[in-house]
C-alpha cells in the first residue's frame, strides 16, 4: 500500500517547501509589476442579483501601487476582500476532508476498500482506468465539479498503487481527468452556462462542439495515462491480487454507508445543474456529506467517539500547511486588484487583439483567459469579468459568441491542473506527497499537446462557422 494510506493526507516536506518558494516568488514577481505598470479600471455596473460586470470602453488610468506593509500581510487580508468566503469555504473543506480521512486510515476502512477493490478488478486493471477516467472527466463536464472532486483523488492514488502503478497515474485517473472534462465544458454551469447567459445566448446551446471536444480529450487523455501505466507498471503476478481476500460483513456495512451518504451529496451536487441556487453550495454540500458519510463509515467499523475525534484533529493538523499555500496563492490576485494593475492587463490585452487577424483573434481570446487564470481560478468569477470585453471582441472579426465562450472554457480549464495558484492543485499534490516540480515535469506534455490540440478544434469551429 501506498505511504498515502498509511500516513492519512499529511503534506510532506518536500511539496510543502517546494510550493511555498514557488508561490512567494510569484508574489515578489506580482507586487514588482505594481511598480512598473500604471493602474488602471474598468467601470462596473451591478445587476438586481447582485452581479458586477465591466462596462466595455470605460477604461481610465488611475494611481495605483500596494503598501509594502499592505502586500506582507496579503495573504491574511485577503480573506476580508472580495471572494474571501469562497477562500475560506475552500478551508473549510480542506480540513475537513483531512479530519475524515485520517478517521478512515486509522478505522482500516481505506486498506480494507483497496483490497476489495483489488482482489475484483485486478486481473482487469486498464478497463478499469478507463472507467475511472471517464467518470471524473464527466463530473467536470456535465456538473462542473473540480473542487469537489478532492475528497476522491487520495483514493484514486491509493488505488493507483495498489494496481501496480504509481501516483502520478492515479493523479492523471483523477485530478488531470476532472480538468480535462471542466475544460471541455459540456454542460459545464459554472463556465458554459455563466458565459453563455452573459452573451445572450441560450443555456447550454451549441453543445455538440463541446461534446465532440470531450471526445478528443478523452482520448488524448487516456492515451498519455495508459501509456505511463503502461511504462511503469508491475507485472500482474507482482500485484497482491488478494486472492486470500475474506469479506467483513462489519466492513462492508460501513462501506457501504459512506457510498450511499456521498451519493446522495453527489446527486444533490448533479441536481444542481437544474436547481440553480445550488450552485454557490455545492463545495459546502459534498465537505458536509462527506463528514457525515466518515463519522457514520468510521462508527459502524467499530472506532469510538473519542477515538474518532482524536484521529478528526490529528487529520486536521496533518493539512494545516496546505491553509498557508492556499492563502498565499489566493494573495496574488489581491494584489493585482489592490494595485490596480488587473484592468491595466486586460485594457492592454484587448488593444493588442484588436490589431490581429481573424485567424489569430480567437487564439488571443484563448490566451487571455489562460493568462489571467493564473491568477484567478474560479470559472464564474472570470465569466464576469471577461465575458464582457470578449463577447463584442469576437463580433467585431465576425466571430461567433458560441466559439468565444467554448475558447474561455477552454482557457479557464486545463490550466487549473497547471498552475501552482489553483489550491485544488496545491491540495491534492500535497495530500499525495508530489512535489510541484514533478508534476510540472510529468504533466507538461499532455498540457502542451491539449494547448495544441484546443487550439486546432478552434480554429476547425471557425472554419465551418460555429
Amino acid at each position: 500500500m501506498s505511504n498515502t494510506e498509511k500516513k492519512g493526507l499529511g503534506i510532506s516536506a518536500k511539496s510543502f517547501i517546494g510550493a511555498i518558494v514557488i508561490i512567494f516568488a510569484l508574489m515578489c514577481l506580482t507586487y514588482t509589476a505594481t511598480f512598473i505598470i500604471p493602474g488602471g479600471e474598468y467601470a462596473r455596473v451591478v445587476d438586481a442579483n447582485g452581479t458586477e460586470t465591466i462596462v466595455t470602453d470605460s477604461f481610465k488610468f488611475v494611481e495605483g501601487g500596494v503598501p509594502f506593509t499592505k502586500w506582507l500581510l496579503s495573504p491574511f487580508l485577503v480573506l476580508g476582500a472580495d471572494g474571501g468566503g469562497a477562500i475560506i469555504a475552500v478551508i473549510i473543506f480542506l480540513l475537513v476532508i483531512g479530519g475524515i480521512f485520517t478517521a478512515l486510515d486509522k478505522s482500516g476502512l481505506m486498506e480494507y476498500m483497496l483490497k476489495k477493490i483489488v482482489h475484483k478488478f485486478g486481473q482487469n486493471r486498464y478497463n478499469l482506468m478507463s472507467l475511472v477516467m471517464l467518470f471524473f472527466m464527466s463530473m467536470g463536464a456535465f456538473i462542473g465539479s473540480f473542487e469537489e472532486c478532492v475528497p476522491l483523488v487520495p483514493i484514486v492514488v491509493g488505488l493507483a498503487v495498489a494496481l501496480g502503478w504509481d501516483e502520478l497515474t492515479g493523479l492523471g485517473m483523477s485530478l488531470l481527468a476532472v480538468g480535462c472534462g471542466f475544460a471541455s465544458g459540456v454542460c459545464n454551469p459554472f463556465t458554459v452556462g455563466v458565459a453563455q447567459e452573459l452573451a445572450g445566448l441560450p443555456m447550454f446551446s451549441g453543445i455538440w462542439f463541446r461534446l465532440v471536444s470531450f471526445v478528443v480529450l478523452y482520448g488524448l487523455l487516456h492515451f498519455f495515462v495508459k501509456h505511463h501505466a503502461l511504462k511503469i507498471a508491475k507485472p500482474i503476478e507482482q500485484i497482491e491480487v488478494h486472492d486470500d481476500f475474506v469479506d467483513n460483513k462489519k466492513m462492508d456495512r460501513a462501506l457501504v454507508t459512506f457510498a450511499s451518504i456521498l451519493g446522495i451529496g453527489i446527486i444533490v451536487v448533479l441536481s444542481s445543474v437544474f436547481i440553480t441556487f445550488l450552485q454557490d453550495y455545492t463545495m459546502i454540500i459534498v465537505a458536509f456529506m462527506f463528514l457525515i458519510a466518515g463519522v457514520t463509515s468510521v462508527i459502524i467499523s467499530g472506532m469510538k467517539g473519542k477515538e474518532i475525534f482524536k484521529n478528526f484533529g490529528y487529520g486536521i493538523t496533518t493539512v494545516l500547511p496546505a491553509v498557508s499555500m492556499i492563502l498565499m496563492a489566493s494573495s496574488i490576485k489581491y494584489t493585482l486588484v489592490e494595485g490596480k494593475i488587473l484592468d491595466s492587463l486586460l485594457h492592454a490585452a484587448v488593444g493588442i487583439a484588436q490589431t490581429l487577424p481573424k485567424e489569430a483573434v480567437i487564439l488571443f481570446i484563448y490566451l487571455i483567459v489562460l493568462c489571467l487564470n493564473f491568477f484567478i481560478s474560479s470559472g464564474s468569477a472570470k465569466a464576469f469579468l471577461l465575458m464582457p470585453l470578449i463577447v463584442p471582441l469576437a463580433q467585431i472579426f465576425d466571430i461567433s459568441s458560441q466559439l468565444s465562450i467554448v475558447a474561455f472554457a477552454f482557457g479557464d480549464g486545463f490550466s487549473n491542473v497547471l498552475y501552482p495558484t489553483n489550491p485544488v492543485l496545491l491540495i491534492s499534490l500535497g495530500m499525495v506527497g508530489i512535489s510541484y516540480v514533478k508534476w510540472l515535469r510529468w504533466s507538461l506534455k499532455i498540457q502542451i499537446a491539449i494547448l495544441v490540440v484546443t487550439s486546432l478544434l478552434l480554429l476547425v469551429g471557425l472554419g465551418i462557422g460555429y
